[in-house]
């Protein structure tokens, strides 16, 4: 029995004091800042968000001049009589405007608008992604933390227990299972004050992760359990899945793909161009005196593409379907969790009283039995119930004030809250 005090107040020191001179320590705002900055979903998420806005380049290039210059020396020679040789340089400027093709160019463009916008609330519903994941390991990290002292102050009072029932034992007023019951509630208290510091390193691990480090040092939170949203008013949720990222993501491809439809349709138009240039074409000698120039229009009219027009038309209108129909999806899917969120949000909010007022009467009653117990007035069995129960309400309590903050991390991610919205 004196090794086991022993083992076990050796565990409290390291649990106590030898994390605290290695790990870093971070507040919630401090982690929002490093995951904005260093997490790979978000540079990911920049870097669609930038391909898009080259694509819009690329398309707008097309209704700008076209101008291009070429020139080449080349030696000719004939073996008929004799050997003989000359050499041809020349050089040529060109350019080509479009001026009409059924507004194939502008209904591209306006199509690489609404790819911007796509990939823009792409990067908001990212933003909200990480930030519940961040929130949820910064809680979790905050409970593993709390939870390691809880269970040191659990397998203390198991330890007092022990002692208690031992000297009962020893003056023959408990028998001998009660006295194996409380050390197997210490060695139950032990189990968990390991499981809870294994616990831990998972927490931390975690944590790291979701602020995007690849190094995965000890790490402890700083924080309290209160919710930031306090409104306990219900929501507009019609409004909320309107206004969010990701419906707005989903608005904008179908808006994408009805120009692109446009654009297939455009196939059919003629397209007109202007088209110059200039250059001179001389053999044996450069720079050249005289300048050949032309310049004119050049229409072009599809005829017959065999088939493969109606066939891009015909497939553009199907993604046009097939994205209204996705939005309208995504909409309804939106709307349920959002409420379903709302509610578990609300619930975790109640929670929190309830288990509240759990751990006040069950502090009371331990208070009491502890001195009936110590008088006679209860029998073993009864006051180990009533420990078990303050025990019990402690954890639940713990889980409670836990459970609220990942609740509300769930709601602000359904409604779109990212990391730059700075809540929580």
């Amino acid at each position: 029995m004196r090794a086991r005090i022993l083992w076990f107040l050796a565990l409290v020191i390291f649990v106590d004091v030898s994390p605290l001179q290695a790990e870093e320590s971070l507040t919630w705002s401090q982690c929002v800042s490093e995951a904005r900055r260093a997490h790979p979903d978000l540079s990911s998420a920049l870097a669609l968000l930038q391909q898009a806005e080259a694509d819009k380049r690329i398309t707008e290039g097309s209704s700008f001049p076209q101008v291009s210059l070429g020139a080449s020396s080349q030696q000719i020679g004939t073996t008929e009589q004799g050997i003989a040789s000359s050499s041809v340089a020349s050089y040529l400027l060109s350019a080509e405007q479009l001026l009409y093709d059924g507004h194939k160019t502008a209904n591209q463009v306006a199509s690489n608008k609404e790819a911007i916008k796509a990939a823009t609330y792409n990067y908001s519903v990212v933003s909200a992604n990480v930030r519940f994941a961040l929130r949820s390991a910064f809680t979790r990290l905050l409970l593993a933390q709390d939870l390691v002292a809880l269970t040191v102050e659990i397998a203390e009072r198991r330890q007092k227990n022990v002692r208690l029932i031992n000297l009962y034992y020893q003056g023959g007023k408990e028998h001998i299972g009660s006295l194996h019951q409380a050390q197997a509630d210490l060695a139950q208290a032990e189990f968990e004050v390991s499981q809870a510091e294994r616990g831990l390193a998972l927490a931390q691990t975690r944590l790291a992760s979701a602020l995007g480090r690849d190094i995965h040092n000890p790490l402890r939170v700083q924080g309290t359990y209160r919710a930031s949203e306090l409104s306990a008013g219900r929501p507009d949720l019609d409004l909320l899945a309107k206004n969010s990222p990701l419906f707005q993501q989903l608005d904008t491809k179908t808006m994408a793909a009805r120009y692109a439809l446009d654009v297939a349709k455009s196939a059919f138009s003629p397209q007109l161009s202007l088209t110059s240039s200039v250059g001179r074409s001389s053999p044996g000698r450069w720079p050249f005196g005289a300048l050949d120039w032309r310049a004119g229009f050049m229409l072009s009219v599809p005829i017959s593409e065999g088939g493969s027009g109606r066939g891009k038309v015909s497939k553009a209108s199907a993604v046009l379907s097939q994205q209204s129909a996705q939005q309208k999806s995504g909409y309804l899917q939106l709307y349920d969790t959002l409420e379903q969120n709302w509610k578990n949000f609300q619930d975790a909010r109640r929670m929190v009283v309830v288990q509240k007022k759990q751990l006040d009467a069950a502090i009371d009653r331990s208070a009491i039995a502890n001195a009936q117990y110590s008088n006679g007035l209860v029998t073993f069995n009864e006051w180990v119930i009533i420990e078990n129960n303050l025990v019990g309400a402690k954890k639940n309590f713990l889980d409670a004030e836990a459970n609220l903050l990942i609740a509300e991390a769930q709601w602000i991610q359904v409604k779109g809250g990212g990391l730059d919205d700075q809540q929580g």
